[in-house]
Formats: C-alpha cells, sequence, structure tokens
C-alpha cells in the first residue's frame, strides 16, 4: 500500500504535482487540505496573509473532491482538482466574507462568485477563505485597518508588497502553491518580487474579469501568481479565455498554456533597461542583482542589449485611465464616506475628478503614441528586461517609500513606477525570482513581450528558473 506523503512534503509540493497525486489517488484532497490548514496555523500569525478562514466549509469541499476522484478514472478531472487555497479579498467569493481591505465591508458576504472565482471553483479548487489586500487593493503594500499589516516571510518586519500581499506571503510561505491576484500598477508583479515568487499580469483581455463598473476597462486585470512558472501555466488553463460581458478582441484560449515550456533561447533578442529609459530611479543594490542575471540570458544563447522602448508617454496615459478607474469605480463610496476611507484612494479619485475633456482627448493620442512605440521596439527585441520593484522590501511600518536613493517620491504611486508604465502597455508582464541582496531579500526580474506573446514570455521565464533555482530557495522557518 502507498504511503501517504509528509505534511512537510505537501506543503512544498507545486499544484503540478499536487494536482496530479490527487488525481492518482496517491494523496487524497482531505490530506491536502489538512497540510494546508496546518501552515496556517504555523506561519500565518507571523506574517498576517490569511484573514478569513472557513475550515469546515473547506472540509465539505474535500471530502466531496475525493468521493468525485473514487468514481472517476482521473482523466475526467478538472486541472486543479482537489487544491487548497485562498483567495484575494478583493475577489468577491459567493457566501465568504470579502472585505476589499476595508472597514467598511467588514460584514460585507457577496451572493455571487467574481468570474475568476467561479472559474478556479469549476476548475476544483477548495476554497479555504481569504488573502489580506490594502484597503481597496491601493498601493503596493499590503496594510488596512481592519485586519493590519502582511508582513514578508523571508524577513517579517520588512512588507511583503501589495495589492497581492496576502497572496504572494502565503506562496512564500508554503501556505499554498497558486494564489489568485490581480494587477493594476504592479499588485501581481511587486509583490512577486518582495516575497521570491512568480506573478503574471497578462495581456489585455487574456483573463476575463467580471463584473465591472465600465465593461471597457482594460487597464486592471486579473492573473495568477505561484511559486514556479509551471503552476502559473497551469492556473491559466483554468482562469484564461474570454467573456461574453466583455467586449475584448480575440483571446487566448485556455488549452495555449497547457503546451510545453521547454524553449531553446538560442538567438532570442534580448533588451535590458535600468530605468526604463526615463530615469526613474532604482536602488543600486537591486540593480546590481539584476545585472548579474544577464549572463544567464547569454549562456542560454540570447543577444542581450541595453534598450528600451520609448515610454515617454506612460506615466500619463497610466495615471490618467487609473484615475478615471478609481472614480468609476469608488467615487460614490468616497463621496458618501469621505474620511473613512484611506487617504491615497481619496487622492486617486480627487485626480480622476479634477481630469477635463482635452485630458482624456489627449491621454487617448497618447495611448496611441505608445502602442506604436512599442511595435516599433518588439520590431527589434523579443523580450523586455527591466527591475520590477525600485526598491528592496522595506519596513513594514511604513506606507510607502518617501525617498528612492536621492530622489524624493511626491506620491503613494511613485515608487511603483518601474511597473505603473508597463501596465499602461497592456503587455505581459511578469516577476520572476532572480536572487537575493546581502540580506537575503528577495528581488524580482521583470520580463515583458509582445501583445498575445503571454505563452513565450512564459516559456523564456520557465528557461531562466531553470537555469538559476531562484525560485525554489525557501523563506526561513519563522
Amino acid at each position: 500500500m502507498a504511503v501517504s506523503p509528509s505534511t512537510a512534503a505537501i506543503q512544498a509540493m507545486s499544484a503540478v504535482e499536487l494536482t496530479a497525486a490527487i488525481r492518482t489517488r496517491e494523496l487524497s484532497a482531505r490530506e491536502a487540505l489538512e497540510a494546508h490548514l496546518e501552515q496556517i496555523d504555523a506561519v500565518n500569525p507571523a506574517i498576517n496573509a490569511v484573514v478569513t478562514l472557513d475550515p469546515e466549509g473547506a472540509r465539505t469541499l474535500a471530502k466531496a473532491a475525493d468521493e468525485r476522484t473514487a468514481a472517476s478514472d482521473g482523466e475526467d478531472l478538472p486541472p486543479l482538482h482537489g487544491l487548497p487555497m485562498t483567495h484575494k479579498d478583493t475577489h468577491n467569493t459567493q457566501g465568504m466574507r470579502t472585505t476589499q481591505g476595508s472597514a467598511l465591508l467588514r460584514d460585507f458576504v457577496p451572493d455571487a462568485d467574481d468570474l475568476v472565482i467561479a472559474r478556479l471553483k469549476a476548475a476544483g479548487v477548495v476554497t479555504t477563505g481569504k488573502s489580506n489586500v490594502p484597503e481597496f487593493a491601493a498601493g503596493s503594500h499590503t496594510f488596512n485597518e481592519l485586519f493590519g499589516t502582511t508582513t514578508n516571510p523571508f524577513a517579517p518586519d520588512r512588507s511583503a508588497g501589495g495589492s497581492s500581499g496576502g497572496a504572494a506571503a502565503a506562496l512564500a510561505a508554503r501556505i499554498q502553491s497558486v494564489s489568485d491576484g490581480s494587477d493594476m500598477g504592479g499588485s501581481l508583479r511587486i509583490p512577486a518580487s518582495f516575497c521570491n515568487v512568480v506573478g503574471f499580469r497578462p495581456s489585455t483581455g487574456t483573463v476575463s474579469t467580471w463584473p465591472a463598473s465600465d465593461a471597457h476597462s482594460w487597464l486592471a486585470t486579473s492573473g495568477p501568481m505561484a511559486r514556479d512558472v509551471a503552476d502559473v501555466a497551469l492556473m491559466l488553463t483554468a482562469i484564461a479565455g474570454p467573456d461574453r460581458r466583455r467586449p475584448r478582441g480575440p483571446s487566448l484560449a485556455p488549452e495555449v498554456f497547457a503546451g510545453s515550456l521547454e524553449r531553446d533561447l538560442r538567438g532570442l533578442r534580448v533588451a535590458w533597461t535600468p530605468d526604463f529609459g526615463l530615469g526613474i530611479p532604482v536602488e543600486p543594490e537591486v540593480l546590481s542583482v539584476l545585472e548579474a542575471q544577464l549572463a544567464v540570458f547569454e549562456d542560454l544563447g540570447a543577444h542581450v542589449e541595453r534598450a528600451c522602448p520609448d515610454l515617454s508617454e506612460a506615466d500619463r496615459v497610466f495615471r490618467t485611465v487609473r484615475a478615471l478607474d478609481f472614480v468609476g469605480s469608488l467615487g460614490a463610496l468616497v463621496a458618501e464616506h469621505g474620511e473613512a476611507i484611506k487617504p491615497e484612494v481619496r487622492w486617486n479619485v480627487e485626480q480622476g475628478l479634477a481630469l477635463t475633456g482635452q485630458d482624456v482627448a489627449d491621454t487617448a493620442a497618447a495611448r496611441t503614441r505608445l502602442h506604436l512605440a512599442v511595435q516599433e521596439f518588439f520590431g527589434r527585441y523579443d523580450v523586455l528586461l527591466a527591475p520590477t520593484a525600485q526598491v528592496l522590501p522595506f519596513e513594514a511600518s511604513r506606507r510607502w517609500p518617501e525617498r528612492i536613493n536621492s530622489t524624493a517620491l511626491e506620491t503613494y504611486l511613485d515608487w511603483m513606477r518601474s511597473a505603473c508604465v508597463i501596465s499602461a502597455t497592456g503587455l505581459p508582464a511578469l516577476s520572476m525570482p532572480a536572487g537575493f541582496s546581502s540580506a537575503g531579500l528577495p528581488v524580482g526580474l521583470q520580463m515583458v513581450m509582445n501583445h498575445g506573446e503571454d505563452f513565450e514570455l512564459l516559456q523564456v521565464a520557465h528557461a531562466f528558473e531553470q537555469a538559476t533555482g531562484y525560485a525554489r530557495q525557501a523563506p526561513p522557518a519563522p
């Protein structure tokens, strides 16, 4: 009779390994769940990643998953069958408290799932709870007055990033193998960089989102996080694809992400930029770690040059569209509750309300120029490499960094520009574990490819992952 893996072994498994073991009955969904819950008990007091938990409801789901396994030959089971996971607290989860990190929503229980949650459930996940976020997902440091601050498993006095900070910390701490997240200005990528995991922002339209106050909105997107690239691809087989409520052009089918991740990088044209051609300040140690990784691509046969698309319009596009989106989604709430909402959210809504028709028209023209500049660049290069975050994980007690090197930062968005300017392009982008600072803090490398090349980007990231092994390094025990 086969012996089930130990609890520690289960916690270390990837989603690919875990779902395969459940499908072949080497492991039960209930065993996977108990290992998940045990790790929450062990590490969550130190990092505060999981803020809502329903263990009994999860046990009911795991039992049903095992019954389905017993009645199946394994081939007809969904791709994430039996996989335990918490969900980002900005994603509505039917019957489970969803607060968006706001005291105003402390008792809100949705009566329907967001599309990404519905797809994950259809793919077989065992929902266990919710992961922490900054209030209304504003900013890339996870803290709020309702649940407090999520901290970094690699250094519990440091930020885990945000807004998918609870999700990234849960991954790094071996609570779960995949997480759902979302990204407007780096909310999948920056916490991934801070926590030594993979955070993938898909091309515009690859992962549909619903509900939405504006069905035509494009700047924010849902996406996957995981400890390795193969798990990101597996999760995309469940959540990618169009939805008829979103009037988008052709998008990638989920089946695309089931292909082989193996790729020969010989001849790949790689561009590296330390400052995005805009003089964006980045801490010297971040650049030192990342520049050492360029040799990895050269060793794999790629041609690496210093170059960058013209991103001079990106700040305008990002900040205007973000401000308009904040008015659409949060304007009424800010008008009604004012001081009960954190100042960064109120400021962003005010920025949107101050825009003129001419501002909007000018931004549309700027977005067109940005798109043309990006297409010109990708006529010459295949991949853009850049810093994911401009800073190392900072002290968790701070709201956001106010200075980088000698540059003073005026707003809570300024330290996130490394991610925001890429968001403005709508391109697929990910953060890949790429090494550690002298103090052992993770550093992420941002990789970007052209529209629709989401799977090709995962292949490039997988090659880097296999050559370096940084993603396999776990944080110290709490």
